[in-house]
């Protein structure tokens, strides 16, 4: 079996074939922070989910996959119904496939590989896995990687903060309005960002309307609304800092499978 229907109860790690693959609908979802023994790889092909792991969040849009190696821990969260695909790889394939959490670039081969794999009956021979499973990680590994991670400032004064920011619905203050909240000066919290994060405030928060504009838009919000949303002043200049930061247009980005 490939497809697992809602509320069936499912375990990778219990199954030993060399590739296990699933395919399912799923609704608003948060499977909590767990791990598995096997490498994974995330796909939606239709709708996006985010994904947590120890201090970053990364989104995860339909033209982009996610690996995520063996042992590390993670979350995938759904807000509105998503066509997941999950494909687990067993532990001697690990030199064939990527060594660290990356997000990559899906064209139409590799799509076309992920939705066969998921649908692979969990007891396939492994001799007729052979050929697809050698040019998927072919297509895995000259696949560009994507920086649609945004690391999460550890510091104290900033969890309350930040608790607010990922489930509810505003955008990052901007700095002067962020230091009235928090109660730090405009240049601690500079500090606190460059020094946990790698990026001065305003990058971050830049990162975060991003992510949060890609999620937003794959859920199938108007760029009206999401430039709205997310306080920029007109949408021409939600577009122009999209196309900035992606290289395409909003439109192009959920199409383009080159």
């Amino acid at each position: 079996m490939a497809v697992i229907v809602e509320g069936q109860q499912f375990d990778a790690d219990t199954l030993f074939n060399q590739v296990i693959g699933i395919a399912t609908d799923i609704g608003q979802h948060d499977s909590g922070m767990h791990q598995h023994s096997k490498g994974q790889l995330l796909y939606a092909p239709i709708g996006c989910m985010s994904i947590t792991l120890a201090g970053m969040q990364s989104v995860l849009p339909p033209t982009r996959a996610a690996w995520i190696p063996a042992g590390v821990m993670h979350c995938a969260r759904m807000r509105n119904v998503v066509s997941y695909r999950s494909l687990y790889f067993s532990q001697d394939l690990a030199a064939l496939l990527p060594k660290t959490m990356c997000i990559v670039e899906v064209n139409a081969l590799l799509q076309a590989l992920i939705e066969r794999m998921a649908f692979w009956d969990w007891d396939k021979p492994t001799h007729e896995q052979t050929h697809t499973l050698a040019l998927f990680c072919e297509e895995l590994a000259l696949a560009p990687l994507q920086q649609l991670h945004l690391s999460l400032p550890q510091d104290l004064r900033l969890q309350k903060w930040l608790t607010t920011l990922t489930t509810g619905h505003l955008p990052p203050q901007k700095l002067n309005q962020l230091q009235t909240e928090i109660g730090a000066s405009g240049k601690t919290i500079s500090r606190i960002f460059s020094r946990e994060t790698g990026m001065p405030y305003q990058a971050w928060r830049q990162q975060w309307r991003l992510l949060n504009a890609i999620e937003r838009l794959a859920e199938g919000l108007s760029i009206s609304t999401v430039a709205f949303d997310l306080d920029f002043a007109s949408d021409s200049a939600f577009i122009s800092f999209f196309r900035q930061h992606t290289g395409s247009t909003p439109a192009k980005y959920f199409t383009d499978q080159s």
